[in-house]
């Protein structure tokens, strides 16, 4: 998963980093150079000494060391010794003890055993302990300051090397709420930002021209298409009129008269959408629901003619929208349809409650997991059959959404069978 942090954010917590991990390493590194030089350097300091006191008191001379407190016993004087000290082999060793005045002291101790004799040389670095505590300290405040250093370094590169791009962003949001897109790349420097600025006043250019033209398309669409159904309409309207009209011949000119009807309500939902008009209606319409529903169930009688289904349309309650009738038969007109489509025998219910409207089948039902797959574009449910590119429900999405309703399907957990739901009153 990507990263949702700023990228002045990112540049800063980098250059932080960077400079805590450099200053921390040095500091690392000098204490274990430190430490490792100055422990060869004890260890053979010692070792060197107490060989010379050896050798001294074997060829009979004086073997006193030249450090301080160094001790020479034999084997019937080592009783002399501390008790601690009497069982250490050769080699140097680390000592803790207590001072005459209380205080911890830290020891080298330099032993070594020859023909008989054994050297005991202590060296108190006590002293370098302290010098090591004091360089642990320095070496943490400079890690300290050089972080602060790098975080105030990162923090003035990120609004340095940020500033052009922030103020793009800056732009783009004006540009956002004033609606009026204008050049950008007037207003940056020749460099990656100003590149960037000019990519995009290319593409408004390209985007502004396709919305316009299909601007044009949209009002040429609705004058073409109206026009022949209003005459289409108005005709019907008047052949029916004729008293010499069998009954049968009568159904077919309703039938074409609502087919007609439902043809210029889709229009005028398409070009709704097309015109992105997402401040919801514009001319203030009221829409009784169940009335509407009882229409498309009215108009839906021809494709259920020929199949034992029965259609029911519930009103449990008075459901009004503020929408045009158009908009909301188009969304009915799909849901209803589906649910008689896929359902070959058994009911089709159309319950209207309070501020929704739920239509409900015995079909073969959907999987949960393709619920929400419906509303895509170009996706048809199993087993659909016939001619049908996919469209309806994500017509009926793009509707609701610019509405502000929730649609939604999902399988019956009474039986077979899938409901389809338009909530029109958000909680």
């Amino acid at each position: 998963m990507q990263s949702r942090r700023k990228l002045r954010f990112r540049l800063l917590v980098s250059f932080a980093l960077f400079g805590f991990g450099l200053s921390a390493l040095f500091a690392m590194a000098s204490l274990y150079v430190r430490a490792k030089v100055e422990d060869q350097l004890v260890t053979a300091a010692l070792q060197g000494d107490i060989d010379q006191g050896v050798d001294k008191t074997l060829a009979g001379q004086m073997g006193q060391s030249e450090l301080i407190e160094a001790w020479i016993q034999s084997d019937r004087t080592l009783y002399k010794m501390p008790l601690a000290w009497q069982n250490l082999d050769t080699g140097v060793h680390d000592l803790y003890g207590v001072d005459a005045s209380g205080h911890l002291k830290h020891y080298k101790l330099a032993v070594r055993r020859k023909d008989g004799v054994i050297g005991f040389e202590r060296y108190d670095i006590s002293r370098e302990d302290l010098g090591k505590r004091q360089l642990i300290t320095a070496l943490s405040t400079a890690v300290v300051l050089f972080s602060l250093l790098s975080l105030a370094i990162g923090l003035w590169l990120s609004r340095k090397v940020l500033k052009p791009v922030t103020e793009l962003a800056r732009r783009l949001r004006d540009f956002r709420k004033s609606g009026r897109a204008e050049p950008l790349a007037q207003h940056f420097a020749d460099d990656e930002v100003g590149e960037l600025a000019q990519a995009l006043d290319e593409y408004s250019t390209r985007l502004t021209a396709m919305v316009e033209r299909d601007r044009e398309f949209n009002s040429d669409v609705s004058h073409e298409l109206r026009t022949p159904l209003a005459v289409i309409s108005s005709t019907t309207e008047l052949l029916q009129g004729s008293p010499d009209l069998t009954d049968k011949l009568r159904e077919r000119l309703k039938r074409i008269e609502r087919a007609s009807r439902q043809a210029t309500e889709l229009i005028e939902a398409l070009l709704l959408l097309s015109r992105a008009e997402r401040r919801g209606p514009t001319r203030g319409e009221t829409t009784d629901v169940a009335k509407l529903a009882a229409d498309v169930i009215e108009s839906q009688r021809p494709q259920i003619r020929d199949k034992p289904i029965e259609v029911e349309l519930l009103q449990q309650d008075l459901v009004t929208v503020n929408a045009p009738a158009s908009v909301l038969s188009v969304a009915l007109t799909n849901l209803i349809g589906n649910a008689i489509k896929y359902t070959l025998e058994g009911r089709v219910k159309v319950v209207v409650d309070k501020g929704r409207v739920d239509v409900i089948d015995t079909g073969p039902g959907i999987k949960p997991e393709d619920a929400e797959r419906l509303f895509q574009r170009g996706v048809r449910g199993e087993g659909a059959g016939g001619s049908g590119a996919g469209l309806g429900l994500a017509i009926v999405r793009r509707l609701c959404e610019l509405y502000s309703w929730d649609v939604s399907m999902r399988p019956r957990t009474d039986g077979n069978g899938a409901v389809a739901t338009i909530v029109f009153e958000r909680s």
